[in-house]
């Protein structure tokens, strides 16, 4: 019986293998007939990268600070905040429709969607 169950066992494993090889043999068939996306390719490389976490930490910064200055009662740090985003509202639509566009294109978001709903 546990030869049996051990025979089994390792056929499941082989057509398991043979079936995955048929799906990565077919999915570069239909990417090299245009079918596809390369989005597996670009996840990939995306995975090598640090501009992710540079995003975030950009993106993150500013409540981090607020944050910081409700719990150490520097109201400064809001004024600061404050006027850093209206220096940035002041910036030219097209550099803020770029940095929108990068940070949602790293993250998957569409910009386009975002700069829609303003």
């Amino acid at each position: 019986m546990g030869i049996k169950t051990g025979s089994h066992l390792y056929q499941n494993r082989q057509r398991t293998k043979m079936l995955m090889s048929d799906a990565e043999r077919l999915h570069a068939e239909k990417l090299a007939n245009g079918e596809l996306e390369y989005k597996k390719e670009i996840i990939a490389s995306n995975d090598k990268g640090w501009k992710d976490e540079f995003v975030l930490i950009l993106v993150s910064l500013p409540i981090l600070l607020l944050v910081y200055s409700v719990f150490s009662n520097d109201p400064d740090i809001k004024v600061k905040l404050d006027l850093f985003f209206e220096y940035f509202n002041e910036l030219p639509m097209w550099f803020q429709i770029l940095f929108v566009s990068v940070v949602g294109a790293i993250y998957g978001i569409k910009g386009t969607e975002l700069i829609k709903r303003k």
